[in-house]
């Protein structure tokens, strides 16, 4: 236990010494990338925020993302607690710009920042700051000096959506340091069994296998407004395909196409990047009559084939009007993007050959609801079988609607066992 002990010490010390290393490595490199300086600059104002907005009589419950995805994750169980704890605030902490500046204006959280980098001292203050009586970490992260704070002074800390995999530090032999972190966690809310199972192996017994809340979080969007009188506009009846957070390359097949199809078909574009250089590119590159989102107000959107959306935040009420939705990243790494929110909509969806970090896109492939495609021959192949025969585009549009469905119910579990321990 000593030796033990002394090992486990040291590794802290390292721990430490590397994370002092790293911050003073992102400040200098914040001079050369926005992303840093983002990531440096919006770390200063936190403990004055935190002051200013949380006082010694409030209550908080605290939730950790690491970006946009894990926010979308924990969304939904976010909600409930507001609902079921109505006089606690949530403090909501994001690592990554990414996340951070998109949703610093949401409105589910009373307080949102980014999280000070996972020193001891930051660890201290914050904690002492923000005072949880609940704090939920979603999929992963695992900071080990915020989680040896929360261990000592024995506020509940669950994980959700969680996942692990056995190439993660945890299960390596010299994976102790992080092992003893996961002693802070008071339930682990995974979203499969092999999660559970790999926890088992470090004598993990306090897990439940809740699911994925993203199912939660986007079969709630058939509950909302999705409708866009723009899009209806453009739409004018025709069958439309809908590219979300495409890349390069998932534009050049979809335009290849579009430019020589012969179908009446439109086609909307939601790139992942917005910048008006690339934006005019893309426009550029379509031989067929095109407008963006930013020229709306002055065009007869019936008139045009395809329409570029050069802003963000709408993609998912765009989904609701397609035919077939294509999402992108599926040529890149880690792989494709969020594939839910058109399958929530009972839409048939092609990606990209890259899906299989992404256990919806495997389950959905293997049901045939979604469709990868590696060259322009499949695409093209692909597209003319889901245009010109509607009862096979329903079929796996009903497939992928119904997978959502069957997924259901996470944040209802998670919720279940937080009232009932409370």
């Amino acid at each position: 236990m000593y030796f033990s002990d002394t090992i486990y010490g040291l590794m802290f010390f390292l721990y430490n010494l590397i994370t002092a290393f790293a911050a003073f490595l992102l400040k200098f490199s914040a001079y050369f990338s926005p992303k840093m300086k983002l990531f440096v600059e919006g770390r200063q104002t936190v403990f004055t925020t935190l002051s200013r907005k949380i006082m010694a009589y409030d209550k908080s419950i605290w939730f950790h993302a690491a970006s946009l995805g894990e926010y979308e994750q924990g969304l939904p169980v976010m909600e409930k607690m507001k609902k079921k704890f109505p006089n606690h605030l949530i403090v909501l902490t994001f690592f990554s710009p990414s996340g951070y500046e998109i949703r610093k204006k949401n409105t589910i959280a009373d307080v949102t920042v980014y999280l000070p980098l996972d020193t001891k001292k930051n660890a201290q203050k914050f904690i002492r700051l923000v005072r949880p009586e609940m704090v939920f970490f979603i999929k992963y992260e695992y900071w080990p000096n915020y989680l040896k704070e929360l261990k000592e002074k024995q506020i509940r800390t669950f994980l959700i959506s969680g996942i692990f995999r056995k190439n993660q530090l945890f299960f390596m032999w010299y994976g102790g340091f992080y092992r003893k972190a996961l002693a802070t966690f008071e339930h682990f809310f995974v979203q499969n069994t092999s999660s559970k199972e790999l926890l088992l192996q470090l004598g993990k017994s306090n897990a439940t296998v809740s699911g994925d809340t993203r199912f939660d979080r986007v079969t709630s969007i058939l509950e909302k407004d999705n409708s866009l009188d723009f899009i209806n506009e453009f739409k004018n009846d025709k069958l439309t395909i809908v590219a979300g957070s495409s890349w390069p390359k998932d534009e050049s097949l979809l335009l290849d196409f579009i430019n020589a199809t012969r179908h009446q078909v439109k086609l909307i574009v939601a790139p992942h990047n917005i910048k008006p250089d690339q934006i005019q590119e893309l426009k550029n590159r379509i031989s067929k009559k095109a407008v963006l989102f930013s020229e709306k107000e002055t065009k007869n959107l019936s008139e045009y084939d395809v329409f570029i959306i050069d802003t963000i935040g709408i993609l998912t009420k765009i989904y609701s009007y397609a035919d077939i939705a294509y999402v992108g990243g599926g040529f890149g790494q880690p792989g494709v993007h969020n594939i839910l929110e058109p399958a929530t909509f009972g839409v048939p969806i092609i990606i990209g050959p890259n899906y299989n970090h992404f256990g919806e896109a495997i389950a959905l492939v293997h049901m045939q609801g979604c469709l990868s495609i590696s060259t322009m021959e499949e695409l093209n192949e692909t597209l003319e079988t889901l245009i010109q025969n509607e009862d096979i585009r329903h079929e796996k549009g009903h497939i992928c609607g119904a997978f959502v469905e069957m997924n259901t119910g996470a944040t209802e579990k998670i919720l279940s066992y937080i009232l009932n321990k409370n």
